[in-house]
């Protein structure tokens, strides 16, 4: 079944795999500690709550990026390990856990009204044209892709 951020259950989950999380939880892979990625997790959401623009994509990265979105949906595969990502939303400073923390607990909120709302975005630079389905879909492959990465 494809779990989506969109579906309260799978979004309460989320939230409850928030609080296993402790600063000196190991991951598995990738360079982040613990606040790092869910700093990273935050800008992420902030994407589709407009609140970052990304820039514009290639034909090439575009056309990939949408065979990836489809690719995603059809198999409800995950995301792989270090997969590059654009520059704005990459953490590679020091943050602190408990402010990290409640500020992604709080952006995943202001996520859930713009959903509510329909407030979200119609494109994305990477994956072309978003239904509320698929930002509900990918956001969650997103946060359970690095949730995974920290073993909650």
């Amino acid at each position: 079944m494809k779990k989506s951020l969109h579906n309260r259950a799978d979004f309460e989950e989320i939230r409850q795999r928030i609080s296993g999380l402790s600063e000196d939880s190991p991951a598995k892979w990738g360079k982040m500690k613990a606040a790092q990625m869910m700093k990273h997790c935050d800008l992420v959401l902030q994407v589709a709550l407009k609140n970052i623009d990304l820039p514009c994509v290639n034909v090439i990265f575009g056309a990939i990026g949408i065979m990836a979105k489809i690719e995603m949906q059809l198999f409800n595969n995950g995301i792989p390990r270090n997969m590059p990502t654009f520059q704005k939303l990459i953490v590679n400073f020091e943050c602190d856990f408990d402010e990290t923390k409640k500020g992604l607990l709080q952006t995943l909120e202001a996520y859930w009204k713009a959903f509510e709302h329909r407030n979200l975005p119609d494109r994305h630079e990477l994956f072309g044209e978003m239904t509320e389905k698929d930002w509900g879909f990918l956001e969650y492959k997103h946060l359970n892709h690095h949730f995974k990465q920290f073993n909650i």
